[in-house]
């Protein structure tokens, strides 16, 4: 899975949605991240279709809503994903929280079913917490391929990083600028200064030194291209260290259905 992908969560509008990808696909990016909530899974594969890369070398992963998690719903929700992306099959599906319809027991193994059909390639999940993370592996007798958080230099996620790298899990970060929030943050906005790039660089980097996936959101082709730009950035110890030494907790999205985190 690439290191850094696109994010397309309130990427509405499908004009400059489809724009966007595009403009992604052929700047450099060969991650595009989507869900059904967001609405746009159309907008986001007629992108897919327009840009000049081809659809083998572009790694797609959408999210199962909470109220489609019942195993019929799963599949039937899925293929729909699928006639809306306008292709074969997605190479990464999560269940995007453990809410809802949601049983391990029911949701994951009709995933698997899909995934022995062809239709998707890894199984991920989405705000699971190390308990969740346990009851998945259980019901699907392997550790799903990723688990997609919230997490940015205000909200570390030490016990997922740590669990991830004990159980062989992918994590990817969304909301990596924590909605804009990381741009004024004077730790961060110094160790931009320092190395004469945008803090925005300076959150993905830190993030892909720390072993994680990011999908920043953006649009237009100036963020796009900026944060691209992250991947020629190389932190040092010193500057890892500032972030590290945060001590934050500052969580964007903590709807009332989700976990109860701490």
């Amino acid at each position: 899975m690439p290191v850094l992908g696109l994010g397309t969560w309130e990427n509405d509008d499908p004009a400059q949605c489809t724009e966007s990808v595009a403009n992604a696909l052929d700047a450099g990016y060969r991650h595009v991240d989507t869900a059904q909530i967001y609405g746009n899974e159309a907008a986001v594969g007629k992108g897919i279709a327009e840009s000049d890369v081809d659809r083998d070398d572009i790694f797609l992963a959408t999210k199962v809503w909470i109220d489609e998690l019942a195993p019929a719903d799963v599949a039937s929700s899925t293929r729909e994903s699928l006639d809306k992306l306008g292709v074969d099959a997605v190479d990464l599906l999560y269940v995007h929280w453990p809410a809802g319809e949601y049983e391990p027991e029911e949701t994951l193994p009709a995933f698997a079913e899909l995934r022995d059909d062809g239709l998707i390639d890894r199984i991920g999940v989405s705000n699971f917490e190390p308990e969740h993370l346990d009851a998945a592996t259980d019901a699907l007798g392997e550790t799903p391929f990723a688990n997609q958080v919230e997490m940015h230099p205000l909200l570390r996620q030490e016990e997922l990083r740590e669990y991830a790298d004990a159980n062989d899990v992918e994590l990817v970060a969304y909301s990596p600028l924590a909605r804009g929030e990381i741009l004024d943050d004077p730790a961060v906005t110094d160790i931009a200064e320092k190395h004469g790039v945008s803090a925005a660089q300076v959150s993905l980097a830190w993030l892909r030194e720390s072993g994680v996936t990011a999908i920043p959101k953006a649009t237009g082709i100036d963020h796009l291209r900026d944060n691209l730009a992250s991947l020629n950035l190389e932190l040092d110890d010193e500057d890892v260290a500032a972030i590290d030494e945060l001590g934050r907790t500052d969580r964007q999205l903590n709807p009332d259905f989700g976990p109860d985190w701490e």
